[in-house]
């Protein structure tokens, strides 16, 4: 399924306001709210792209692979559960410093277009390629 770049980056936008907001209440809520949204997003149902799509009718001029988003909303979502962790746990720096990761990654892709989480799924694909299909003779 083909994404939209604009939807990404307005994702990416909000992601990086809710993130930023976590770091500047201490929220643990929030932090939950956005862990289910990077949870929603690996599905492919993000309830900003849902947003955006709601308000942009026009399509977009391309389009990119679904799959290194989903993958770096997988990464988002590692990030936010230690966060959560951390804030659970009471160990300040972990929670802190997830949600700042994340944080960073999502502001990367709002402010620049650069999917920190995209590039490393291309990475990972680009080392450990998919296994060859052959056929049995």
């Amino acid at each position: 399924m083909p994404a939209d770049p604009r939807a990404l980056r307005f994702g990416a936008a909000i992601t990086t306001f809710i993130l930023l907001l976590v770091l500047v209440t201490g929220s643990l809520w929030l932090l939950a709210a956005q862990a289910v949204v990077f949870a929603l997003g690996i599905a492919g149902r993000s309830p900003y792209g849902m947003l955006f799509k709601a308000f942009v009718k026009s399509a977009p001029k391309e389009t990119e692979d679904s799959r290194p988003p989903r993958f770096a909303q997988g990464v988002g979502l590692v990030f936010a559960v230690a966060g959560l962790a951390g804030f659970i746990a009471g160990i300040t720096p972990l929670a802190l410093g997830a949600t700042a990761a994340a944080l960073l990654a999502a502001f990367l892709n709002a402010a620049f277009g650069f999917c920190l989480g995209c590039e490393t799924y291309l990475l990972i694909r680009r080392i450990l390629p998919a296994a060859k299909l052959e056929v049995p003779q």
